[in-house]
């Protein structure tokens, strides 16, 4: 029975992946820079900046309104006319001459802002394929992981048969055939897992490409030699220094922290006096008395002036504005620092884990070519009767092990180096 749940649950598998798109590393990349919900919104944060960049350029430009105001006005004692209407029109301008060079610092700003915007974008694009990277790996190791599970389970289900009929033939004792057969059922359990985790993995996958539950995806296969996995590592300061010229984080810090001097310029602008001008014409007319085209050519006035405000005493808070903007450029400067040595660290680690991985990948290879000399000579002997279930069932599982170490060696080695190329080109090439 269980057996042929396998052999179901295998068959719905193969007809899942020929149904399924079988993707690249690069088709995903590609197609989550498009779709990528989370991308597209951090997108809509560069829209802002460029709007906001826009708001602090047109204050160049001068101000223009138009206004009217209308009243009626009731004299019931009153000796002459009893009622009046009252109607105000005008036209007004302004325009600030100079107002300590906040105008100029604003604009220079909301600059690096729209710079920052799109610097974070092409981060979080970069971030994105890293992402895509870990799962795509992921799934790769789940879908080798499943097969290694499948060979030891048709293998255990093959050795719980073989002990069930040398039990019926009186050659072997009820107890072995338990014994196998239970751990036919704990790799059977143990090959539905994996399959559980690929799917896990695959849908971890369609969450970064923000495919829809109808939408399926296949990782296409990639096959790395033992040479690529063992390549030597370029020099680990190179790649830091490499890391510091590409790292966009860093980049945006920098402007972060020229944003920062620009905030203090804006706000010693509050104790420089500010000039404005003013212009503006306007009419009205009044009822009763001359009729509306007299009373508007008759009330038609123009006036223009000229506006200086001297800063004087403030309660201080010019001068709060300066220390607050002279602290956010500080802690800007010390956000740098802080990534440069995070920077540093990450490149280390990565370095190290990969180095680790390859000497893992290298242990691995010869603990598994002693756990398959030792697992086939066990089952010889078991055969013959030289040795008892448990012997079997430990070299069985010694090479299971060997395998699944093989692998997360691999697959951690092949990430490693594929991180450092990251931190060196800023690109990452899965082939």
């Amino acid at each position: 029975m269980n057996r042929f749940l396998i052999l179901l649950a295998g068959l719905a598998a193969a007809w899942t992946g020929a149904h399924a798109e079988v993707w690249t590393y690069a088709d995903c990349v590609n197609y989550a820079e498009t779709h990528n919900i989370p991308l597209m919104k951090t997108r809509l944060a560069e829209q802002t900046a460029d709007i906001s960049l826009s708001e602090a350029e047109a204050q160049w430009q001068p101000s223009l309104d138009f206004s009217t105001s209308h009243g009626y006005s009731n004299y019931p004692w009153g000796t002459g006319a009893r009622n009046s209407y009252t109607s105000n029109y005008g036209f007004n301008a302004a325009w600030t001459v100079w107002d300590g060079g906040s105008r100029e610092n604003n604009i220079r700003r909301d600059k690096l802002g729209s710079q920052m915007s799109r610097i974070n974008t092409d981060a979080a694009v970069r971030s994105l394929r890293t992402d895509i990277l870990q799962v795509y790996l992921n799934i790769l190791y789940a879908r080798e992981s499943i097969a290694v599970y499948e060979e030891m389970a048709q293998l255990s289900n093959a050795q719980a048969e073989r002990a069930k009929a040398l039990m019926e033939a009186g050659k072997a004792s009820r107890v072995d055939y338990a014994q196998l057969r239970s751990q036919a059922e704990q790799d059977n359990y143990a090959l539905v897992n994996a399959r559980g985790t690929l799917s896990t993995r695959c849908i971890e996958l369609k969450q970064l490409l923000s495919l829809g539950i109808e939408q399926d995806v296949t990782p296409a296969d990639v096959d790395w030699t033992t040479d690529q996995i063992m390549a030597a590592l370029p020099p680990i300061d190179e790649s830091y220094q490499l890391a510091l010229d590409t790292d966009l984080e860093l980049r945006s810090l920098d402007l972060a922290r020229e944003s920062s001097e620009i905030d203090e310029k804006i706000a010693r602008a509050g104790r420089m006096p500010k000039i404005a001008l003013t212009a503006g014409v306007g009419t009205g007319y009044v009822a009763p008395g001359n009729s509306f085209g007299t009373s508007m050519k008759q009330n038609f006035g123009e006036q223009i002036g000229l506006s200086l405000s001297v800063p004087i005493f403030d309660n201080k808070k010019t001068l709060a504005a300066v220390g607050k903007a002279r602290v956010q450029t500080v802690g800007a400067e010390l956000d740098i620092d802080q990534r440069r040595v995070s920077l540093a660290q990450q490149v280390e680690n990565w370095y190290v884990d990969t180095r680790t991985a390859q000497s893992r990948y290298t242990a691995a290879l010869e603990q598994l070519s002693a756990a398959e000399a030792t697992d086939a000579l066990t089952a010889e002997k078991f055969e013959l009767g030289y040795v008892d279930p448990i012997e079997l069932m430990s070299a069985h599982n010694a090479l299971t092990e060997a395998r699944h170490t093989v692998l997360q060696a691999k697959y951690m080695a092949v990430l490693g180096m594929k991180m450092i190329e990251y931190y060196r080109t800023a690109d990452i090439t899965l082939n």
